[in-house]
């Protein structure tokens, strides 16, 4: 504030007071627009904000806000659109402080309230920080690259307007006087030859190099994927076909060796008992073949299923824990918890544990979840139910479920390390132990990702990784209603891949929770999260395909909905195995899945993009032509537009179909015909 004629500034230091409930700034109401605008002292590059709060959960935290900025207040940039966890620890986002890899800077920044915890409540927010670059050495360049990129966008946009006018006079004067490109010369020359030439050879050839160039291949990396389900139908090696391949059967476990492209399967439920048998299916034969009959008389493991199962592809050996007993055999004998590993290349089974919590690892568990990190050697298993004698695991009566944490095997030394234990505070570095979730490796940036599940009679919607190198926990996702419909719905046995190349992974929901859809809640849903982008994308809902197309059958074209199912994922090969579960049909409790099943993701291809392009030219040549010639028009139709049209997607050709038919009519062609 200024005081007469004198320049004294008055400068407000925020401290962080999270015990003092009057420690905030609060809106008068409960609705935007309100909000809170910072000035900075001078211009800088802000990185980063962090929310502090009051040391208890409050309604009128931030559950959703909007952060702006610039170099004034009528004009600026946004910046994050996030939300705040209604607890008491420190937030701290990143803000988007870049255009085109090149700094920006701002000098005010605008916090938008949009959504208090409490719905009824007004705004609070009760700490902020700012953290950046205010250097003038460094933040001065940057504020006169910002000016110029400014004033050429304005100057492009003025450019486009021209153009899409055709005040070509007004066009060529000011990029003339200006020498600011509207866009990639190959789309200038594209607009030359289309609009205002109408070559369209010469659009073709242009759009032939810009694919052959890989000018499309950004493009095609941000599409969504369709999926393309096989059903496998393997070779059989006995007269019927029945011993040649897996039986029926529900919580089975599968791993692949994508070097070898073999898939192996062992153990299972099929609705009745526990199996012990052991398969191999060879990708490239197409044929299963059958290790073992029965593990436990080749010194392996017993009969078993929700036990869990991963692989070192590096020195070819398999490794598995855990099993489900019924309370009926459970004794403190058949409560240790046995650990075994697979020599693919020798075919013999070794025990290395007869009871890993006696050796300083996991109790008994069941639907846990273990990774491998081939490079160091290490096993990391997480989660699960631990089995105990009192009474029944599934009696709501029963003393309260215990679940197991976070630990590591060192294959190299056969020790083991608890790293997490289960946890129900809400610390940042405390993670809750569960069921039925999925948990994968990253083998480049070397983390566990964790996500969803059931604890109890609770399900998890929750998403977070732990860096195994520095022991960090660090949040995605915490679950709350304001990620609903952009993350998979919470569920059971949902089934997970990774791909640390395409830095993607792969859910494929099982039993489902809907409130509002109780009598359907076995129904299969394909997401994708892209790692760098933080966000997921839905693939498919097959219950949806069914709705639309009662007559189609699901069954054809895709794997009916199930549960207690396993996936693998080649990432070499970019293909997903799945095999068997539980269809989860009350009429028939017993019944098991034996069907196998391949999953390729697509994109469009170059082909395909080409293709398309083609088919967009030779649309509008042909249009033009039946607006003049319709004979001429008629033979373009046969001979050059036909061959580009995509005859399986019904769009495409119901488009070529009315417009050729209403064109015609138009001409009066199909009069003279007639």
């Amino acid at each position: 504030e200024k005081e007469n004629k004198g320049i004294k500034q008055h400068r407000n230091i925020l401290v962080d007071k999270p015990n003092d409930q009057s420690s905030r700034w609060s809106s008068e109401s409960n609705y935007p627009p309100q909000y809170l605008i910072l000035k900075l002292e001078r211009p800088a590059i802000v990185q980063s904000i962090t929310f502090g709060k009051y040391e208890k959960t409050h309604v009128c935290n931030l559950k959703k806000f909007k952060v702006f900025g610039g170099m004034n207040e009528e004009n600026m940039t946004d910046l994050l659109s996030s939300g705040l966890k209604n607890d008491y620890n420190k937030e701290t986002f990143t803000l988007k402080h870049k255009i085109d890899e090149q700094m920006f800077p701002c000098r005010f920044i605008k916090i938008v309230p949009l959504l208090s915890w409490g719905p009824s409540f007004n705004f609070s927010i009760w700490y902020v920080e700012l953290n950046g670059i205010d250097d003038p050495d460094v933040v001065q360049p940057c504020l006169n690259w910002y000016s110029k990129y400014r004033e050429q966008e304005a100057i492009r946009l003025c450019l486009k307007h021209f153009r899409q006018h055709n005040y070509t006079e007004a066009f060529e004067s000011l990029q003339k006087k200006t020498k600011i490109a509207l866009e990639h010369p190959m789309l200038t020359d594209l607009h030359d030859k289309l609009v205002l030439k109408g070559d369209f050879d010469a659009c073709e050839e242009l759009i032939e190099k810009a694919v052959n160039d890989g000018l499309f291949n950004q493009y095609i990396s941000q599409q969504e994927y369709k999926p393309r389900w096989g059903q496998i139908i393997p070779k059989s090696t006995k007269g019927d076909g029945e011993d040649s391949r897996p039986g029926m059967r529900g919580g089975h476990q599968m791993v692949i060796d994508v070097q070898t492209e073999t898939v192996y399967l062992f153990g299972g439920w099929d609705g009745t008992q526990d199996l012990a048998d052991f398969w191999a299916y060879s990708v490239k034969e197409n044929q299963w073949t059958c290790i073992s009959r029965d593990t436990e008389k080749e010194n392996g493991p017993s009969a078993r299923s929700c036990h869990k199962m991963c692989i070192d592809i590096q020195r070819r050996q398999i490794y598995t824990l855990g099993r489900y007993l019924d309370s009926s055999v459970r004794n403190s004998k058949s409560l240790k918890s046995d650990f075994y590993r697979y020599d693919i290349d020798t075919n013999t089974w070794m025990l290395l544990s007869e009871d890993t919590a006696a050796d300083g690892g996991p109790k008994l568990v069941f639907d846990h979840q273990m990774c491998m990190d081939s490079e160091k050697h290490m096993i990391y298993t997480f989660g699960g139910r631990i089995l105990t004698c009192n009474g029944s695991v599934d009696d709501s009566r029963a003393s309260e479920p215990q679940f197991s944490g976070l630990f590591a095997f060192d294959c190299q030394c056969q020790t083991w390390k608890l790293l997490r234990e289960d946890s129900c505070n809400a610390g940042p570095e405390d993670i809750q132990s569960r069921i039925g979730h999925c948990m994968l490796f990253h083998s480049k940036n070397r983390c566990l990702y964790v996500f969803g599940g059931q604890r109890s009679k609770t399900y998890l919607n929750d998403f977070f990784s732990y860096d195994v190198d520095s022991d960090h926990v660090d949040i995605i996702s915490d679950g709350t209603k304001k990620d609903s419909g952009m993350v998979p719905m919470t569920g059971f046995t949902q089934r997970a891949t990774i791909d640390p190349e395409l830095n993607e992974i792969h859910v494929l929901s099982g039993l489902s929770k809907d409130k509002e859809k109780r009598e359907e809640n076995v129904r299969n849903s394909f997401w994708i999260y892209d790692i760098v982008r933080n966000s997921w994308s839905c693939v498919y809902k097959n219950d949806q395909a069914a709705k639309d197309n009662p007559s189609k059958s699901l069954q054809e074209e895709e794997p009916c909905p199930r549960f207690a199912h396993q996936l693998v994922y080649d990432e070499l090969h970019k293909v997903h195995y799945l095999f068997g579960g539980n269809p989860g049909k009350s009429c028939s409790p017993k019944m098991r899945l034996d069907d196998f099943w391949s999953l390729k993701l697509c994109r469009p291809s170059k082909e395909y993009l080409l293709r398309h392009c083609k088919y967009l030219i030779r649309k509008h040549r042909f249009e033009e032509k039946a607006q003049t010639d319709p004979l001429s028009a008629l033979k373009y139709l046969q001979n050059d537009l036909f061959v580009t049209v995509d005859h399986s997607d019904p769009e495409e050709t119901k488009e070529v179909r009315v417009k050729t038919t209403s064109l015609f009519f138009k001409t009066g062609f199909l009069k003279q015909i007639v």
